[in-house]
């Protein structure tokens, strides 16, 4: 696996290996299963893996954990490196976003609902970083995962509109023995807080039964499915909640959740239905 740091440089490295197709996984590093999942994915699919691992700056909110986030270059390229990545791509902030630049994407709407109403401008970041990369790398394909099942609409949303031509390929949730949705932000629970957390994934889980109780009838099963999930929250009084709620993203409803524990905000949900909707 090669490392590149540059605009240039990874632009130089892909040229001679255009003939083949060409899969990108995003990522901001602190790389665990899920990560790993993404990029099994992309090498099963792709004849070059690209992993971008860069922690961006433009979708923290001020007072969030853009300081503190877990990063570990080295761990991470070795993780990489044993999972099939071609080339890692580290670009520095000033490479990503240089002296004087003025220009970021919105889409409206979409990025305004559910964690964007609780970290208005973070899709925005998330938004511009993402078509950076793949004006940079112009991959055949880029790989998310579902747990960020918002962003990955906003991303499909931005491909849509501006004639972005990438596949984006959704890869299943990861999650641990407990039902807890791997995150890189996991670390930062104590073994008391992780137990605390588990409630979401339990919380999204009844909230999907619930979901199923109801068939043809959409309006109430949503609102059945998010009762469900913010009643077996509230039996939780360790955590706060910001959201349980039923989103149609085009052809996919999910719930999704998000909670603090302690220091710590998670975000999760479970896929009720794809396709057209319920009756």
């Amino acid at each position: 696996m090669r490392i590149v740091r540059s605009v240039g440089e990874v632009r130089a490295a892909l040229a001679p290996l255009r003939g083949g197709s060409v899969g990108l996984v995003p990522t901001m590093g602190a790389y665990h299963d899920g990560h790993l999942a993404l990029f099994r994915a992309a090498r099963a699919e792709c004849d070059t893996v690209v992993a971008s691992l860069f922690v961006n700056p433009t979708q923290f909110l001020a007072g969030e954990d853009f300081g503190g986030y877990p990063r570990d270059e080295a761990a991470d390229a070795t993780l990489a490196a044993e999972s099939g990545v071609d080339l890692l791509y580290v670009p520095t902030v000033d490479e990503v976003y240089p002296t004087g630049f003025q220009t970021h994407v919105e889409v409206a709407g979409l990025a305004e609902l559910l964690e964007g109403a609780h970290r208005s401008g973070h899709f925005r970041g998330v938004a511009t970083v993402c078509l950076k990369l793949f004006n940079t790398i112009r991959p055949d394909r880029a790989y998310f995962g579902q747990k960020d099942a918002q962003q990955v609409a906003v991303v499909q949303r931005l491909v849509r509109d501006l004639d972005v031509g990438v596949e984006i390929v959704v890869v299943p949730t990861v999650r641990d023995a407990t039902g807890l949705a791997l995150s890189s932000r996991n670390a930062y629970l104590s073994a008391t807080e992780r137990e605390v957390a588990g409630a979401l994934g339990r919380a999204l889980t009844a909230g999907a039964a619930a979901w199923r109780a109801q068939p043809g009838d959409a309006t109430a099963a949503a609102a059945n499915a998010a009762a469900t999930a913010r009643a077996v929250l509230a039996a939780e009084p360790r955590l706060t909640v910001d959201y349980a709620e039923v989103a149609r993203f085009d052809s996919t409803t999910v719930l999704a959740g998000a909670i603090r524990v302690g220091r710590t905000r998670l975000i999760d949900n479970v896929v009720l239905d794809e396709g057209d909707p319920p009756a």
